[in-house]
């Protein structure tokens, strides 16, 4: 009996749209003087710097996930990808979106909207958790779980090396 693929898109725009909610939320309140308590001028710099680079960081990491690993091709055919950038995270995609929004965040060289990575880490835990995790452990069982063993879930990382 065929296995029954995954859906393509599983859970992630609702994730990917509830990050981009609350960055904006966040940004309009940041530019319209709500969130002036939080303003660091003299990082801004340095800010937009390392935001610059998480951005590029995050469109990095996007295409090595969905581009470079075909990752919905997979999905159809019913593979477990722990390759490529999947070696390094589990939801490469969902990291992506985060990294990005989070040097976006950065621009705004407001300590305020750094709480927002910390939303964006929990959105990512708990929709992955409850839903796709569920599902993968369901169809690939003790390989999807030595795999979760090696590779952290959302923050991309070295990736450990299995015990023999």
């Amino acid at each position: 009996m065929k296995k029954e693929h995954l859906p393509v898109f599983g859970v992630g725009p609702f994730c990917g749209i509830s990050m981009l909610l609350l960055f904006i939320v966040g940004a309009l309140l940041s530019h319209f003087g709500y969130l002036d308590s939080g303003k660091i001028p003299a990082m801004r710099i340095p800010l937009i710097v390392i935001g610059a680079l998480l951005i590029a960081l995050g469109v990095f990491i996007w295409v090595q996930a969905v581009i470079i690993t075909k990752i919905d091709k997979a999905i159809v055919e019913n593979k477990l990808v722990t390759n490529g950038i999947y070696a390094w995270v589990r939801n490469p995609i969902y990291s992506a979106i985060a990294i990005a929004l989070t040097g976006l965040a950065l621009l705004f060289a407001n300590l305020w909207l750094l709480f927002l990575p910390v939303i964006y880490w929990l959105d990512i835990t708990i929709l992955m958790k409850k839903t796709e995790e569920k599902w993968l452990t369901e169809q690939f069982g003790q390989e999807y779980i030595d795999y979760c063993k090696q590779v952290n879930r959302c923050i991309p990382w070295f990736p450990k090396r299995k015990n023999k």
